[in-house]
């Protein structure tokens, strides 16, 4: 009996390592995913989804201020490097 069992279980780990290698070689496998967008899953909850985590950056806008403020920066800056020149 222990060989018949044994036997099975190399038969299915075979069988799994076959179906591994056929997914990794690109093959068409059971387990394969189609290229493409997934379908539209009605009741999905929101802890399933997959576009949870990320989410979307606010737009950072600079001010008219703070465009000024850089502005005299880089001014101070090239002047001090035309200065260091000569």
């Amino acid at each position: 009996m222990a060989e018949k069992e044994l036997i099975a279980l190399l038969d299915s780990e075979i069988a799994a390592l076959e179906q591994a290698r056929a997914v990794l070689a690109g093959g068409s496998g059971a387990v394969a995913r189609k290229a493409g967008r997934p379908p539209k899953m009605e009741n999905r909850s929101a802890a399933e989804s997959p576009r949870t985590a990320k989410k979307k950056k606010k737009k950072r806008n600079l001010t008219p201020e703070g465009r000024a403020r850089i502005g005299a920066a880089v001014k101070r800056y090239w002047a001090a490097q035309k200065k260091a020149a000569k």
